[in-house]
């Protein structure tokens, strides 16, 4: 068992079979670990690595080089879909992520619905796909980890998201609209992805939280369209990690209706009791990246340490590292893990 390949013991702990300890990642997307200790060790930098396939390559693979986390993972930001949308992107620097600079739509009953099949080649999407295919060939043991963002927040990005989320209530029917095309537009990028290569597709959805929406919301919209885009990707044959942000206390009860195989939540949440009260889920997370950040290495590794206690099952970071974090602090984490000996079933 102490001879899986990072590929293999990922999947095997996302299908609740045996492993020698769990696997520790962090899958790229809102959850990236392209730190500026990476970067400059490498000379493999962003924001050039956001819009160039090798630089996109070689710098995921300097991260799973250097930091100790056992996947590959695209791409670095939360913007190709809102790109390819029609929303207008800044790309950062070497030190700050890209953001949306200005939505494209005011709002949902705006929302122009373009032909998925042309949106394929359009932005970056291609560009991930492409690092996604030299990844996968020059690491077959590696997982090659897929990042999406979610119906919501990407819905969030093309139309102001305050708008936005005053019309989930005050225009459902348009709302309703918007979010299954963009359900189904991300969808067919998931299907570019797998099409490379890519062994994982992670959803992160960070507007789609219980306190941003309320349980009421949370089901009729996060619920049933994290639901259609997981759906439709298993059909593509691989699994779904999906990441929900914020304290989950008022939609936990709603957690056993999600579809994903594994479920990655926020330093707030207590993984040892959501994994006591719903057994079928499989964990992941959720070592604070506050801590990460601003920690002394004894405390990650305690707090690494706890999660191992708890039979998390994949253990990562909470939410998505700030780019000053350290690569010492990261292997505080990662080496914990690695060096646990940490059975899971």
């Amino acid at each position: 068992m102490n001879d899986l390949s990072p590929q293999e013991r990922l999947l095997r702990a996302i299908q609740r079979k045996k492993v020698d300890r769990p696997p520790v990642i962090c899958t790229g997307g809102m959850m990236n670990a392209a730190i500026v200790d990476v970067m400059e060790r490498t000379g493999h930098t962003l924001p050039a690595a956001h819009h160039e396939e090798e630089l996109m390559a070689d710098l995921a693979a300097d991260v799973f080089a250097n930091t100790g986390f056992e996947n590959l993972g695209l791409p670095f930001c939360m913007t190709v879909e809102a790109e390819v949308l029609g929303s207008e992107i800044n790309f950062g620097t070497l030190a700050c992520e890209p953001k949306i600079a200005r939505e494209v739509f005011p709002s949902v009953s705006r929302v122009e619905f373009r032909n998925l099949t042309g949106l394929m080649d359009s932005g970056r999407i291609n560009t991930v796909a492409r690092a996604g295919y030299i990844l996968a060939r020059k690491y077959p043991d590696i997982p090659v980890i897929g990042s999406l963002t979610g119906p919501i927040s990407t819905a969030a990005s093309i139309v102001d998201p305050i708008t936005f989320l005053k019309e989930l209530r005050k225009d459902r029917e348009h709302a309703h609209r918007v979010l299954d095309y963009v359900s189904r537009f991300l969808v067919s990028y998931a299907q570019r992805l797998v099409e490379s290569g890519i062994s994982v597709i992670a959803v992160g959805d960070p507007t789609a939280t219980g306190e941003i929406l309320g349980p009421k919301m949370f089901e009729e919209f996060a619920v049933r369209y994290l639901n259609q885009v997981i759906s439709e990707i298993h059909q593509l044959g691989v699994p779904v990690i999906l990441h929900i942000c914020g304290d989950m206390k008022a939609v936990k009860h709603l957690t056993p209706q999600l579809q994903s195989d594994a479920l990655s939540t926020d330093a707030l949440v207590n993984l040892r009791l959501l994994k006591e009260e719903y057994p079928g889920i499989v964990t992941m997370g959720n070592l604070s990246t506050y801590t990460l950040q601003f920690g002394t290495t004894d405390k990650i590794a305690e707090q690494t340490a706890r999660l191992l206690k708890d039979e998390i099952d994949i253990i990562s970071p909470a939410c998505g590292l700030s780019t000053s974090t350290t690569l010492t602090n990261i292997h505080a984490l990662t080496n914990m893990v690695k060096e646990s000996g940490h059975g899971a079933s």
